[in-house]
């Protein structure tokens, strides 16, 4: 059983940082498959980004590439994502997910690869 805690969240003007969280118990995050998503009102769940067990390779959606930055702290057994440069339509719930090692390499964009989530935390970018 894996619990996850997203944090960081907030209301911020378009052009704007915000860093989130992802605190994760039960398993340790260097372990899993961690992915980002959002979902925006009247939308599907978006994938946003991931990154592989072991060495840390990632994956980004290309509307955040260059934007975007995620990166875990094993010590902390947590999960960061680093968003600059953020616009109105980066505005959604955004939630953090883990999956098995394996599913980096097959399915790391699919949401229903993902067996645990956080509560999701909103962001919303004002123009």
């Amino acid at each position: 059983q894996v619990q996850l805690a997203e944090s960081g969240g907030g209301l911020v003007q378009a052009g704007d940082s915000l860093r989130l969280s992802c605190a994760a118990s039960g398993r340790t995050a260097s372990s899993s498959t961690m992915g980002w998503f959002r979902q925006a009102p009247g939308k599907e769940r978006q994938f946003v980004v991931a990154i592989s067990a072991g060495d840390g390779s990632t994956a980004y959606a290309d509307s955040v590439k260059g934007r975007f930055t995620i990166s875990r702290d094993n010590a902390k057994n947590t999960v960061y994502l680093q968003m600059n440069g953020l616009q109105p339509e980066d505005t959604a719930v955004y939630y953090c997910a883990a999956a098995t090692s394996f599913t980096f390499y097959a399915g790391k964009s699919d949401p229903t690869r993902y067996a645990y989530w956080g509560q999701g935390t909103q962001v919303t970018v004002s123009s």
